[in-house]
């Protein structure tokens, strides 16, 4: 989804009366880039956590645009931490993932004292934040495993190599371990139940690449959740959590189910 429908969307998005903005701009790491926003409900917790990490094709993005997710998932009762991570050119992979990992474990260490519940904690992402929330739930060098009750994508990709596009062989051409890359690669026996979310007319991450994951998670004796929306395209899944086409799905109504039964 472009920076500006996504800043449209956000700006037009009404926001729920029993959220509000906890904190603004919390860094959670030495780089100016690492900053992260929380939301929660108005009333006191303790409640579960979701960090969500936006898309962008890891080029592009902003915190504040996706502050429409962040109240959405407030809104079913979650604190939720929003973080900004540095994207190409600014850096490589897997920097970025670097900088979201970083965000999860102060988000453990420091949300208590917002009304979050660290023991509580589930990972979310949409597109390239999907990949990228997959990625730090599934691979044991992110410190990760054990630590969360789940993990949801929406539009992610999970299963693209050898590499066939301009965003893929721009992002991950020069890894000499690209197999490394892949999140399905990384699935082991306790992974967290996972949510996928993917709409049926998704032109550039293939619905292939959910099935291909929760595969592979089943395999692995893991709880999965796929979801597949025949009126949504890559944007739909996240702009479900928007106002301006929201109810083309029962994508947040799922998600909320898998959310209250894991957390």
């Amino acid at each position: 989804m472009s920076f500006s429908l996504v800043g449209l969307l956000n700006t037009l998005s009404p926001r729920p009366r029993n959220v509000r903005r906890l904190a603004t701009a919390l860094a959670f790491g030495p780089d100016p880039a690492h900053r992260l926003d929380l939301y929660g409900p108005a009333t006191p917790g303790p409640r579960p956590v979701i960090v969500f990490f936006y898309g962008g094709a890891w080029a592009e993005g902003d915190r504040r645009d996706y502050a429409f997710a962040a109240r959405a998932l407030a809104a079913l009762g979650n604190i939720v931490a929003l973080p900004d991570y540095r994207v190409l050119p600014e850096v490589a992979y897997p920097v970025f993932l670097d900088d979201c990992a970083l965000a999860v474990h102060w988000t453990l260490e420091h949300i208590a004292r917002y009304g979050g519940d660290p023991s509580r904690l589930v990972l979310a992402g949409h597109s390239a934040g999907a990949y990228n929330a997959v990625m730090l739930a599934l691979d044991p060098r992110y410190g990760l495993r054990g630590r969360l009750k789940a993990v949801a994508g929406l539009s992610g990709p999970y299963d693209f190599y050898p590499f066939d596009s301009p965003i893929s062989h721009r992002t991950f051409g020069a890894v000499p371990d690209p197999l490394g890359t892949q999140p399905i690669t990384h699935v082991a026996p306790g992974a967290p139940p996972t949510f996928l979310g993917h709409g049926n007319r998704d032109t550039l991450v293939g619905p292939l690449n959910a099935e291909s994951l929760s595969a592979r998670l089943r395999a692995a004796g893991a709880e999965v959740e796929v979801h597949h929306y025949p009126r949504l395209g890559h944007a739909g899944p996240v702009m479900e959590l928007g106002s301006l086409i929201q109810g083309r799905s029962t994508l947040l109504a799922d998600l909320g189910k898998f959310l209250a039964r894991h957390v």
